[in-house]
């Protein structure tokens, strides 16, 4: 989730915990730091785009390694605030504080490696938007009331507001289940033959929905909102460049796309530039992870594949046209996907 949510829930956690034992604005205050230590990883450089996307969210975000660091953070927490004799308040705080961050980037779609060290496994439901107002919101308007009231009053405005996101990241499992039914029927309907499905939140919200699918022929495209009047998805094919997979998948980046994102990623060709894409995340045409990889050439009967350092390749998005169709298809007002409303605009 984005540093907002994870300061938030961070800040929430401490005052649930140890808010009774110390000033809230203490343990909220200890939360909220914490709560953004495990995503200082970012300015890790591990030299090229690639492994930096998918080398985040690793050790720092490791259940076994945060739960090792927790009893330092504590001890350096219950110094600076001069209650040593709160250590085990103050640990048990800053190990929820470390492990609900993790646990809440895993409910996006992105790929968090729990596991480490015993298994480097990228976890991700996709349930929810790495950023969602539904979400952040009660945890800032709860822990704002809290800080604002006297103590013991206050803390049931942090509990309601903790409560009330952690239903909506139940209601956000609940939908994409439901979802991912109904894709299951316009899949066999539509006759396609689809080896994996995924479905994913889209931006900002839980109502509308992305279902994307590899296919024989490639990968298909589909979007569902919970406000639609017809409860078919309604599928649209792409090809994935195998082909140009096949030229390339002895590449160690190329292998790394492939497994971080799970199988769902494309190839393509331009201009003699190859470029690999993570399908889930962005939309048809834009991919927020796009990556140049190789260069192709081709000189009389000579083929050739250089490899490049890995550079991160941004879509020229059309944010205009890209925002007007986000609330439409929300409010089931278009039936097109969004590279269709573009190509009619």
């Amino acid at each position: 989730m984005d540093s907002i949510s994870q300061i938030a829930l961070g800040a929430a956690v401490g005052v649930a915990v140890v808010g009774r034992k110390t000033a809230l604005w203490k343990a909220a205050l200890m939360g909220a730091v914490v709560g953004t230590l495990p995503d200082l990883d970012v300015l890790i450089n591990h030299g090229d785009p690639i492994r930096d996307m998918t080398l985040h969210r690793t050790e720092s975000h490791a259940l076994f390694y945060l739960t090792l660091v927790a009893p330092l953070f504590a001890w350096i927490t219950a110094k600076l605030a001069r209650e040593m004799h709160l250590f085990k308040y103050w640990l048990l705080a800053v190990w929820l504080v470390l492990i609900t961050h993790p646990l809440l980037d895993t409910m996006t779609i992105y790929g968090t490696q729990l596991a480490l060290p015993f298994s480097d496994y990228p976890f991700g439901i996709g349930s929810v938007f790495v950023i969602d107002p539904l979400y952040t919101l009660p945890l800032l308007i709860g822990t704002g009331i809290a800080l604002a009231r006297k103590q013991f009053t206050g803390l049931r405005w942090n509990t309601i507001g903790l409560a009330i996101s952690s239903m909506y990241l139940l209601w956000g499992l609940a939908m994409q289940f439901y979802v991912g039914t109904l894709a299951d029927k316009s899949i066999a309907a539509q006759g396609l033959s689809v080896q994996q499905r995924l479905v994913t939140a889209s931006p900002f919200n839980s109502l509308l929905w992305r279902v994307i699918a590899i296919t024989s022929k490639g990968y298909a495209e589909g979007y569902y909102s919970l406000l639609d009047s017809d409860p078919v998805i309604s599928f649209v094919e792409y090809p994935r460049g195998e082909d140009i997979y096949t030229l390339v998948r002895s590449n160690w980046e190329v292998n790394r796309i492939a497994w971080f994102s799970h199988g769902y990623f494309k190839m393509e060709e331009q201009n003699g530039v190859i470029r690999i894409a993570d399908l889930r995340m962005g939309a048809e045409p834009y991919y927020t992870f796009t990556f140049e990889v190789a260069e192709h050439t081709i000189d009389k009967n000579n083929e050739r594949i250089i490899f490049i350092t890995p550079k991160q390749s941004i879509p020229a998005i059309k944010s205009e046209q890209s925002l007007q169709w986000l609330p439409r298809r929300i409010m089931g007002k278009t039936d097109q996907s969004l590279v269709e409303f573009l190509m009619s605009e």
